[in-house]
């Protein structure tokens, strides 16, 4: 592999850290919503966003991740009948009771309308292997790449001025069929995107404090 002179422009420290804290005044306003408004988003943006994710470090640079974009109202409806299934599931037999205990805060429960509402859909997949002419290839540290990768994409969607819901049905595998996605291939996360309804509400969360947070040695 060749190797290029790395392009660094160095900032004063002043600007340096106006930017960490104009970046952190961002992104401390960022709210996971489930009240989202069916009003159309440039599809601009969107790409804009997973090309931002892409951008991500990876082990080994294998970038092992693929993100689907749906937008196809069949295919959005198609989804929600399955995540509901297996939400359904989930609260009524699977879920242990301090689980629903901690979720109950939230008001959430097996309904989810967001899948239709939405303008998008981003699902997001983990490769654990490539599949290339000499059959498979392992990747590595698969969940912390895609982690990142996960952070930047919601990073960006929050920056352009988008809502988004990391949304985790359990099991995923209905997304691998519906979505004709190869066998090496598992849905991590599905992320509705959109501009938040008028009436949108969120909880009154507290997120802990740098203290808490952090050591410093």
């Amino acid at each position: 592999m060749a190797f290029q002179k790395l392009d660094y422009n160095p900032y004063p420290e002043s600007k340096m850290i106006k930017r960490s804290t104009t970046f952190f005044d961002l992104m401390i306003q960022r709210r996971t919503i489930r009240d989202f408004s069916d009003q159309p988003v440039p599809i601009e943006i969107i790409e804009n966003a997973i090309k931002t994710a892409s951008s991500a470090p990876s082990g080994a640079n294998k970038q092992p991740w693929h993100f689907v974009i749906v937008e196809d109202p069949d295919v959005k409806k198609e989804i929600r009948i399955d995540a509901e299934k297996e939400e359904k599931e989930f609260y009524e037999h699977r879920a242990p009771h301090y689980w629903l205990e901690d979720l109950n805060q939230f008001g959430t429960d097996w309904h989810k309308p967001f899948l239709e509402i939405a303008p998008y859909l981003i699902v997001v997949f983990k490769q654990s292997y490539d599949l290339g002419a000499e059959g498979k290839r392992k990747n590595y540290y698969v969940n912390e790449s895609v982690g990142i990768a996960s952070g930047f994409l919601l990073t960006a969607l929050h920056n352009a001025g988008l809502a988004t819901l990391t949304h985790t049905p359990s099991p995923m595998g209905f997304l691998e069929k519906i979505l004709n996605r190869p066998k090496n291939e598992k849905a991590v996360l599905l992320i509705p995107v959109g501009y938040p309804a008028e009436d949108a509400k969120v909880p009154d969360l507290k997120k802990k404090s740098f203290e808490e947070v952090t050591t410093v040695i």
